[in-house]
């Protein structure tokens, strides 16, 4: 019996990192394609090369639930197609025990997702991040096509880039008064964090009184604020490629501040229930293969899974904002397909006879 599961298992998991290689390949060659439109200043060839490879880890982690749902379709479509799990059945090898055995690449897939997501694609997305964002000029321009803006009290705050050891570029502060009146505006070409404070150099500085800007220059002068370099680096990257321990910091900060964290919420309970759904997804190809695509193609069973796997990413995708514009708890926009996908899996697994 065990030979039998060690089958299954490399069967499935070959499948998975199959259609891994491909879809990661594919996503690699076209993101390439789309950064050559981006090339700017120092940012060429082999600097969007480096962008798009430091980004490799971030795009492993987005494509993993995928991976696993049609590569599980995959392995055992030719399973099926062999006649193999025919004569599992007949040997007497229960429909809980193949679930099982194909559950256990899927669980691998489970924990690469998670080590990944919490101390690879992060860091790495900030190092391509920043470096893009340099290599592009973000020191030079007031607020670039890139960056950051966040808002502390009635100063906005703009950051062309953010290095991730307590460096920025390009720092555009805008100080509004009580009547939404934009009074002064400051642009630093750089600012160096000093334990408790920051230090903005090369400092311009425009005041607008009666209708007149009045600008004056200074090499450096401290900057005072709430903002650290680990809520910054934090704020670089989108809530998506953040880890779970970088949403609850900077999701505590900006409850601190009074400020909506309802789209770092949504980020962090997909975060935190994306392996929940990946297994969720494996149990319905598993369904599928015992239920109503045993017979078929192979090509229509990977038409299925693309289909499928499609519909549960845009069901998220929508329910997300529609939680911002409804004002219902985040949590749900992740749960209902979840819910959705474990019901229909259990429900075709229970016709299996």
């Amino acid at each position: 019996m065990r030979q039998l599961d060690r089958y299954i298992v490399s069967t499935v998991s070959s499948a998975m990192f199959l259609v891994l290689l491909v879809v990661l390949s594919l996503d690699l060659v076209f993101a390439f394609i789309a950064e050559t439109e981006e090339f700017k200043n120092n940012y060429q060839f082999v600097e969007a090369l480096r962008y798009v490879a430091t980004t490799v880890p971030r795009r492993i982690y987005d494509y993993l639930p995928l991976a696993a749902f049609i590569g599980c379709l995959i392995g055992l479509g030719i399973l099926a197609n062999t006649s193999e799990l025919t004569v599992m059945r007949a040997a007497g090898v229960s429909v809980i025990r193949i679930v099982w055995s194909t559950m256990k690449p899927a669980l691998l897939f489970v924990m690469l997702g998670i080590l990944i997501g919490e101390f690879v694609a992060p860091h790495a997305e900030r190092i391509a991040q920043t470096q893009r964002a340099l290599d592009q000029g973000a020191a030079e321009s007031v607020v670039a096509k890139t960056g950051i803006w966040h808002r502390e009290g009635n100063v906005f705050m703009h950051f062309n880039a953010v290095e991730p050891r307590g460096v920025l570029h390009g720092v555009s502060l805008f100080r509004f008064n009580q009547n939404n009146q934009l009074i002064a505006s400051i642009f630093a070409r750089r600012a160096l964090y000093q334990g408790d404070h920051w230090v903005l150099q090369e400092v311009t500085e425009t005041e607008l009184e009666d209708l007149q800007a009045v600008s004056r220059s200074e090499i450096s002068r401290p900057w005072r604020t709430e903002l650290s370099p680990e809520v910054l680096s934090v704020l670089i990257i989108k809530p998506e490629y953040l880890s779970i321990q970088g949403l609850y910091t900077y999701i505590n900060y900006l409850v601190d501040q009074e400020l909506n964290a309802n789209t770092y919420l949504m980020a962090f309970w997909k975060k935190v229930l994306q392996p929940v759904a990946t297994a969720v997804l494996v149990l319905v190809a598993i369904s599928f293969i015992f239920g109503p695509l045993r017979s078929v193609t192979m090509g229509f069973r990977v038409f299925c899974g693309i289909i499928v796997g499609l519909v549960f990413k845009y069901l998220q995708d929508l329910l997300g904002p529609a939680s911002l514009v409804f004002g219902f708890n985040p949590i749900m926009a992740t749960l209902v397909p979840i819910i959705l996908g474990s019901l229909l899996g259990i429900f075709l697994l229970t016709r299996v006879r």
